[in-house]
């Protein structure tokens, strides 16, 4: 009962007309940066952060959580329309989504893709709205040494699955953590790796790392690249609306996709990837028909969609419970939570009952909106795509720039954001993961402290880190998922000289 008390206040919280107008514009951007390849929430987040440094706290967390699961909503679109999928979750849904757009049949495709959506999400929010008091009360009994094991396996995990090379993943999670020792030591009060500039002292800001490497690289990548494809753009011929045998044939799809979404998203290891490739493949197993799959069968594009979303609503799970991203919108949440001084993890859900269940009640009104946007204004999305790359780009470096400006306006600050810049660049083209230098960064200084209060508790005894059973249990979790990449690519090229 106490959960159904806790979603009606934040209900009420979150049905508050500024709130309203936060969730609204969190939807509507969010759909439209999904639409636009290239340009995901995570992005669209990071550009916000500096301007919503005085806004209020509450509003702007609902809008960035608007803009996530619109951002999931949107990509599905291009998907299906040009099959250019705008995230990289909505890699699944293209297979078959845009084969039935080539048929004729775009607008069903659409329409199952946005109502799988909405089902999923609301499913997975319900999941959220009970699963995180219970994860909350498990988390309180953490120690220090709990919480640095835990950031352990998140710091593996994230590395090692994001990006296609383990190494890399773990190459950037470094570069992170070292960004995060810049400042002033906590403990001693002595300035580390800040080379005389004062500006260092505070250390690097989370604003100005995300919005260099995400809006700043992606421009200049984009601008690197000289030779494009052509897109062509499927017209959404007939009628939007499903007929009977689709939705017969969408309904099961969406509650499985649901299943895989919900609970993938919510590990430290999850993501929307997996959860939706995971949905295909089952589709095409169970499916009645098999003949369809590879020109255009509508459970490939209901199944996929609902896990998509779902994980969207997983993904918030651990970060609200215990502060941990899992995405790299997650880790741009995480930076929105710290730039008002908030610590997501068991203690806020006590410190700022109305802001947490405010957030998760206005994940269930901006499902709503998003259906409302997405099957009628399909039209004005498909438009955006109609936008010069090099207008769309030069407009996000201009916002990019005075966004820092206007969050700290020092010299050292744009020429950190500039070296952000080319270095997310130089990632991107060599092939590094993004995400993981954030979550160092972030979580780095985190990990620190705990580590620091494990060692003062025990007299400087290491061994304080094996004798938890909860600690030593997530010490063992992160060695093997830092082993297992190695093991398996080992395994494979074994197996290949074999052959």
């Amino acid at each position: 009962m106490d959960t159904f008390a806790a979603l009606a206040h934040g209900m009420a919280v979150a049905m508050q007309p500024m709130n309203l107008l936060y969730a609204l514009i969190g939807v509507f951007l969010g759909t439209a940066v999904g639409v636009l390849p290239g340009i995901g929430p995570a992005l669209t987040v990071a550009l916000l952060l500096p301007v919503t440094y005085k806004l209020d706290p509450g509003g702007s967390l609902i809008m960035f959580a608007g803009i996530y699961y619109g951002g999931m909503y949107g990509g599905s679109t291009t998907a299906i329309l040009i099959n250019t999928p705008g995230e990289s979750a909505s890699m699944a849904t293209a297979l078959e989504g845009n084969k039935m757009a080539k048929a004729g049949r775009g607008g069903p495709a659409l329409a199952t893709s946005a109502i799988g959506s909405f089902v999923a999400g609301t499913i997975a929010t319900i999941g959220l709205a009970f699963l995180a008091p219970w994860l909350v009360d498990f988390a309180v009994r953490f120690g220090p040494e709990d919480y640095f094991a835990l950031m352990c396996v998140a710091f593996v995990t994230v590395s090692a699955t994001f990006g296609d090379s383990p190494v890399r993943g773990l190459t950037s999670l470094f570069i992170g953590l070292t960004l995060g020792l810049v400042g002033i030591d906590k403990l001693t009060g002595q300035a580390r790796l800040a080379f005389g500039i004062p500006e260092l002292l505070d250390g690097v800001e989370v604003t100005t790392l995300a919005v260099g490497l995400f809006a700043v690289g992606e421009a200049l990548y984009v601008a690197s690249r000289r030779h494009h494809a052509e897109e062509k753009l499927e017209p959404v011929r007939g009628s939007l609306w499903m007929t009977k045998e689709d939705w017969r044939r969408s309904w099961k799809p969406w509650l499985r996709g649901t299943l895989f979404g919900f609970p993938i998203g919510a590990l430290p290891a999850g993501g929307a990837e997996i959860p939706t490739f995971l949905s295909y493949s089952t589709e095409r197993r169970l499916t009645k028909h098999p003949e369809e799959f590879g020109k255009g069968a509508i459970e490939g594009v209901a199944g996929p969609e609902a896990a998509n979303n779902a994980s969207a609503a997983g993904t918030l799970v651990p970060l609200l419970t215990l502060g941990l991203p899992t995405s790299a919108t997650a880790a741009m949440m995480l930076a929105g939570f710290q730039q008002y001084g908030l610590n997501p993890g068991p203690l806020l859900f006590a410190e700022r009952p109305d802001l947490v269940w405010g957030l998760i009640a206005s994940l269930f009104i901006a499902n709503g909106m998003l259906l409302v946007l997405n099957l009628p204004l399909v039209g004005l999305w498909v438009r955006l795509l109609a936008i010069p790359q090099p207008w769309l780009y030069a407009g996000i470096l201009v916002f990019a720039t005075m966004g820092t400006i206007a969050a700290k306006p020092s010299v050292v600050e744009l020429s950190m954001l500039a070296a952000f810049g080319v270095m997310g660049f130089l990632m991107r083209r060599f092939d590094f993961p993004i995400a993981p230098v954030v979550i160092g960064l972030i979580l780095g200084p985190i990990a620190e402290s705990q580590l620091r209060r494990a060692l003062a508790i025990s007299l400087g005894d290491p061994m304080v880190l094996l004798q938890s059973p909860m600690s030593a249990t997530l010490l063992g979790i992160a060695l093997i998922a830092l082993l297992a990449p190695f093991v398996l690519k080992g395994l494979g090229r074994f197996k290949a000289n074999e052959d």
